[in-house]
């Protein structure tokens, strides 16, 4: 298993120094082990989940969501590239919750015709999602 110093780990992340210092304070990131001489060794699994913490930062997710989240999927699996799956499409689906709630009173002003005509583009798993999200919402059928 390589492991690397912080130095090593903020460059190859595109982090500071500083934050990872910051993550490891909140709980986000944890070192693998310590030097005799106190150095924090990060492994390649810290490596992965810092790249995974900063791309859900890009998605405009706070840091506790963030935390919250790791720490749920951490719960099913210990695997790091289970937890970014399951996380990723977490949010993923979040994000198509809101943009759903968003077009779900621009389809109601659709004219008739129009939504003859959305039906005939949509593909059948494009309209399975459609439909799934508004059972989510409770705006399905069978709400």
């Amino acid at each position: 298993m390589k492991l690397y110093k912080i130095g090593e780990l903020a460059r190859l992340s595109e982090v500071s120094p500083r934050t990872i210092d910051y993550y490891t304070k909140l709980g986000l990131i944890q070192p693998e082990k310590r030097s005799d001489t106190n150095y924090r060794y990060y492994s390649d699994e810290t490596l992965a989940r810092l790249k995974r913490i900063e791309s859900m930062k890009r998605e405009k997710h706070t840091l506790e969501e963030i935390k919250a989240s790791l720490l749920q999927w951490n719960k099913v699996s210990q695997d790091e590239i289970v937890t970014d799956k399951l996380t990723s499409l977490q949010f993923l689906l979040k994000q198509l919750e809101k943009e759903a709630k968003e077009v779900g009173p621009m389809l109601e002003k659709l004219k008739p015709s129009q939504l003859k005509n959305l039906n005939k583009i949509l593909t059948q798993p494009t309209a399975a999602c459609i439909e799934a999200l508004l059972l989510l919402l409770g705006k399905g059928p069978l709400s």
